[in-house]
């Protein structure tokens, strides 16, 4: 492999694995078994058209006026529902998860909300949207325990149930009968907007079935109504939070269609009683474990959550045993780097190996500088005969790609991380470090890891522009959250440890190896001088 060639691959390597693949190309859409046909919902603010099979809806939602029907407290959220029997809102109490010291907002002022229930009969549907519901109760407090309501709406001899219990830890019941039976959907809702859009993740629905198959479907990229049934848990999700339906019969289906921007929207199709569970909140792994270990998949990582999930588990553990985020972010990359020890020693050593024959790599490289297949044919002999192996510097890095990709997924999409202090300045993992230390410490050790590594650059250009690597690195980092900066930083101070105690001991060979020519030579000397006197 040419210096050119490893050049580009480091490069490669770096942005394309690392880092800029997730930010260009998203973990994609799997591809849809279920039924698929052209039929599409478009969905406005304030005008809506939903089509369902068989039939459609128009309404006006202009013309609709809803009001707060009943209020809902706890220790870590409020809640409201709407006189269309939705759920209108939802405001986490938690000031970790605060945005600019504003409550985050769990329910989308705009588009569907959850428990909205649409019908497929026109007349039917237009009343609904202009008959309020009445409330058992007007408030409830969870400070004791989980409290319960029932909706009632009356739509001529039609009469509307829905019995809602509510729990302190953020999920629900739900029990939605009709008096008659008219088909009817019940929807989730929009996915929260809190915090805004992030480059590097996914937001849209994602649909868990009991086949353990995950499909998303990612904002901006639906086409079509997709159906699903066998449905252990349907999402609408962003980085950190999510609403969810669960529970629901095997036979319940679940359909996925999109609305004007190509976003994705879920529902149900509801029977003459329909019951489930729903849950609106933050994606964190133990409130949700604790609620029902179903919900854990709602935790998605894109391709890596094969090695993703265990990692978080792991992460976890040790945060369970220091207490601390950020240094359970530390004992993580050391365990890690212990384990791939073997593998990046002999990365290196390779590296030293290529560095001592670099110049009899030139010297072959003038020799032959006509004839191509001689000298080529002359470098990889020579290379065998030193035991140096141009790709084995190379190998190690793509090994390691899997787990820094795991990793790097873990630490982007963990809400835990949220709030989470570290040291000194580091108060939210889950942030950008707003005084630039962890970036710019970042950079310097990376740079000073390329000073102490052997290098084999034929050409001065690119030895500059490797050079640059650490800068460029740097800038790009400065927005990243803090908690995966930091595990990037902590990598880098474990390769330089390494990377000198490789670098020392192959002083030592090279030092014993002189010490041994001196001596030989030395030797020869003296036997010589014998010679010489005895003739």
């Amino acid at each position: 492999m040419s210096s050119n060639q490893r050049l580009f691959l480091a490069l490669g390597l770096s942005f394309v694995f690392f880092i800029a693949y997730t930010a260009i190309f998203p973990p994609p859409v799997q591809e849809l078994t279920e039924n698929n046909n052209t039929t599409s919902i478009t969905q406005q603010e304030n005008t809506t058209q939903t089509s369902s099979i068989n039939h459609t809806v128009n309404v006006d939602e202009r013309r609709v006026t809803s009001s707060n029907l009943v209020s809902i407290t706890s220790e870590k959220f409020t809640l409201s529902i709407d006189t269309l029997g939705r759920i209108s809102s939802k405001v986490l109490q938690e000031t970790k998860y605060s945005v600019d010291d504003v409550l985050s907002q769990m329910v989308s002022p705009q588009g569907t909300k959850p428990l909205f229930i649409r019908f497929s009969d026109d007349t039917l549907n237009a009343l609904a949207m202009q008959t309020p519901y009445k409330a058992s109760v007007s408030t409830l407090n969870l400070a004791n325990g989980a409290q319960s309501v029932t909706l009632t709406q009356q739509l001529n001899d039609l009469v509307v149930t829905k019995n809602l219990t509510f729990y302190s830890d953020g999920h629900y019941d739900v029990d939605v009968s009709l008096s008659e039976y008219k088909r009817y959907f019940i929807y989730l809702g929009q996915r929260p907007e809190v915090g805004g859009e992030q480059m590097m993740t996914v937001n849209g629905s994602m649909v868990y079935d009991a086949k353990d198959m995950t499909t998303i479907f990612e904002d901006g990229d639906v086409e079509g109504r997709n159906s699903f049934s066998d449905v252990k848990l349907v999402s609408a999700f962003n980085q950190y939070f999510a609403t969810i339906f669960y529970g629901m019969k095997p036979d319940t289906t679940i359909m996925i269609e999109r609305d004007r921007d190509d976003n994705p929207i879920a529902y149900l199709e509801g029977e003459a009683k329909s019951s489930f569970n729903g849950y609106i909140g933050p994606k964190d792994y133990k409130i949700l474990q604790n609620i029902d270990t179903v919900l854990v998949n709602a935790i998605e990582y894109g391709w890596f959550t094969f090695a993703s999930a265990p990692l978080f588990k792991f992460l976890m553990w040790l945060h369970s045993l220091l207490g601390n985020w950020g240094w359970a972010i530390v004992a993580l990359t050391l365990v890690i780097r212990l384990l791939m020890y073997p593998l990046t020693y002999k990365g290196m050593v390779s590296m030293q190996k290529l560095k001592e024959v670099a110049p009899k790599v030139k010297e072959l490289q003038a020799k032959y500088k006509g004839d191509p297949q001689r000298m080529n044919a002359a470098v990889m002999d020579l290379y065998k005969k030193n035991g140096a192996n141009p790709l084995g510097g190379c190998l190690p890095l793509l090994l390691q790609i899997p787990v820094f990709f795991a990793i790097y997924r873990v630490l982007l999409n963990a809400v835990e991380l949220q709030g989470a202090e570290w040291i000194l300045w580091i108060d939210d993992l889950s942030k950008m470090d707003s005084f630039f230390v962890l970036p710019i410490l970042m950079g310097a050790t990376m740079y000073y890891q390329q000073r102490i590594t052997p290098s084999n650059f034929t050409d001065p250009m690119q030895e500059k522009v490797f050079r640059f690597l650490p800068i460029i690195f740097t800038f790009f980092f400065i927005t990243f959250p803090s908690g995966l900066v930091l595990y990037w930083f902590i990598n880098n101070l474990f390769s330089i440890a390494q990377q000198f105690f490789v670098n020392k001991k192959f002083e030592s060979i090279k030092a014993e190896r002189h010490e041994k020519h001196l001596a030989e030579k030395s030797h020869s000397d003296q036997k010589d001088t014998k010679q010489s006197n005895e003739n």
